[in-house]
């Protein structure tokens, strides 16, 4: 079996902490799968479509990198693409409680698929999405958070510019 790792989430949009983390899981595995959910329970700011187009632009450097997205559940996606295990990040302890409730669900759901947690560099620990949104509505440079073409497509999306 290939030493693969689905890197699942939102990605709403992607971060640098995000980015940190994917460069951490090629250290240890040949190809990281950056899995975008359709999560119909979020209301996101942009597209799956959208979000796959900004990953692939943000980790165009990254040779062992590949986009994809899907519906369902993360287990069984992470078993379509010939892989065992699912890289989620924690930055905070804040984090630790849902991450290993979903985790632990995750192995119920499927004895085969493991969860490898990460941390992001201490820089990027404070990070979160739905904070960096949250800036830029408020007309923040959120240049050191994220890539150059993430704040474009957010200040278009959020600040109609």
């Amino acid at each position: 079996m290939p030493n693969k790792a689905i890197y699942a989430g939102s990605f709403d949009p992607i971060t640098y902490g995000h980015i940190d983390l994917i460069k951490r899981a090629l250290k240890i595995f040949d190809k990281v799968v950056v899995a975008v959910a359709d999560n119909t329970s979020k209301e996101e700011l942009f597209t799956i479509k959208e979000r796959v187009a900004l990953i692939k632009k943000s980790t165009a450097d990254l040779k062992k990198v590949e986009v994809d997205s899907f519906k369902g559940l993360a287990v069984d996606y992470v078993k379509s693409r010939g892989s065992r295990t699912i890289i989620r990040g924690i930055r905070m302890l804040s984090d630790f409680e849902y991450e290993f409730q979903m985790a632990l669900t995750n192995r119920q759901l499927s004895k085969d698929v493991e969860t490898m947690f990460l941390m992001p560099n201490e820089s990027y620990s404070y990070l979160s999405s739905k904070l960096i949104k949250e800036a830029v509505s408020l007309g923040a440079n959120v240049g050191s958070f994220v890539p150059p073409s993430v704040e474009k497509a957010l200040r278009k999306k959020l600040l109609k510019k």
